[in-house]
């Protein structure tokens, strides 16, 4: 077995992990912005809390016994080949905002949208750079 293509598997496996959240929270986000004039509309994110717990589990689990197992939670369900899906729950912060003052909670969400999309560009990032230094290797 060769434990540095393991590592670089799962750490890719991580990073694209953080890809899928990120994407999947940016839908949410978004939808909650373009729906805020819509009555009875309520807000939703993805427990980002739930998410890196699940996360460091699993990287937990890594260091233990050299293998990632993801393990469902409450909001975060995995499926066959890798694929995950995140249950969207209420806001309850953005709710308040939202029945309160729209502005603040129109700069809440945005807020929210730019920090996911700096988590996002930065896993895609590290992700293009394994892929480069992946290529590297193999040249010699």
């Amino acid at each position: 077995m060769n434990i540095s293509q393991t590592v670089t598997d799962n750490v890719t496996e991580l990073l694209n992990k953080i890809v899928d959240f990120t994407d999947q929270r940016r839908m949410v986000l978004t939808t909650n912005i373009l729906k805020c004039n819509v009555t009875g509309f309520i807000p939703h994110d993805l427990d980002t809390e739930e998410f890196a717990t699940v996360m460091s589990c699993a990287f937990s689990e890594y260091i233990k016994n050299k293998r990632l197992l993801f393990c469902d939670a409450e909001n975060i369900k995995f499926g066959r080949g890798g694929s995950f899906d995140s249950i969207a729950v209420v806001d309850e912060e953005a709710k308040m905002l939202f029945e309160k003052d729209i502005n603040k909670y129109l700069e809440l969400q945005m807020e929210r949208l730019s920090d996911n999309l700096l988590n996002n560009k930065i896993a895609r990032r590290l992700l293009e750079q394994r892929q480069v230094n992946a290529s590297s290797m193999t040249l010699f």
